[in-house]
């Protein structure tokens, strides 16, 4: 286990969604009505899908009582019908960095014509299906903080299990079934096979360390090298995508380099 993976791609990204709490927690719910439904069964334990949709959720701190709801929606009628098709849509920002959006829609021609007015207002090109897929491919990603809080007045925050000592943790997420991890500072972000996710991270819990969050997600398998200044070209165009309500998640090939990551942070 290399303790290297592509973070900071994830992490601009999770930055960018969590200043916009109330629109994230909106798409947040969305994924877990159609994990429920897809799945059949509002029984986590039941459904992979609607399990790796709550995990997700729980990292983003989204309260319990909308997680219900969003359940309970699935299987609704009427008016509280959940009506939503996965689409994936695919194209070329500035630089030709590929980028990748998955949406949950209730009307595919307006989320369409969205993309389409996003990437021709950033400078990019919405492509046909299959246009840059090939450059990513599907991961579990679990976030483990290193420390967590104890319920002690007097030592407030502790170690997280093996979390606190790097050659514990790798001892750990190997024997979970991990595939690899990177030290993002406070935290440590694990990745999965796809299939894996929830199991490693039940393994990981069984062993005493506290999972912050998980969620499937797509990793560039060739990352694009750019300047600063095509750099925050291509941000932009990632923040007008994020701002869809209908985008779920938006991936991009951009490789974030640690003087684009402090140009980025300005």
């Amino acid at each position: 286990m290399s303790g290297h993976s592509k973070w900071a791609t994830t992490k601009h990204r999770k930055a960018a969604q969590d200043a916009k709490r109330s629109a994230l927690f909106s798409k947040l719910a969305r994924n877990i009505t159609v994990a429920a439904k897809e799945g059949g069964d509002p029984n986590p334990d039941n459904n992979a899908s609607l399990a790796a949709a709550i995990e997700k959720a729980k990292g983003y701190s989204m309260p319990k009582d909308k997680i219900k709801t969003a359940i309970d929606k699935a299987f609704g009628s009427g008016k509280d019908a959940a009506n939503y098709e996965t689409v994936v849509y695919e194209g070329y920002g500035p630089a030709g960095v590929a980028v990748l959006c998955e949406a949950l829609t209730d009307n595919r021609n307006r989320t369409a014509a969205d993309v389409r007015a996003a990437f021709s207002h950033s400078g990019g090109n919405l492509g046909t299906s299959g246009s840059v897929a090939f450059q990513f491919e599907r991961k579990g990603q679990i976030v483990v903080a290193k420390e967590v809080e104890t319920g002690d007045k007097k030592n407030p925050v502790g170690p997280n299990g093996a979390a606190a000592d790097e050659e514990e943790f790798m001892l750990a997420v190997a024997e979970a079934g991990g595939e690899d991890y990177e030290d993002a500072d406070e935290e440590w972000v694990v990745t999965t096979a796809p299939s894996d996710l929830m199991a490693v991270v039940k393994a990981l819990e069984a062993q005493g360390v506290a999972v912050k969050g998980a969620e499937l997600v797509m990793v560039p398998t060739t990352p694009t090298e750019v300047s600063v200044a095509d750099a925050k070209k291509v941000m932009r165009l990632i923040d007008k995508l994020e701002e869809l309500e209908d985008l779920q998640s938006v991936y991009h090939t951009m490789d974030i380099t640690d003087e684009i990551a402090e140009a980025l942070d300005e």
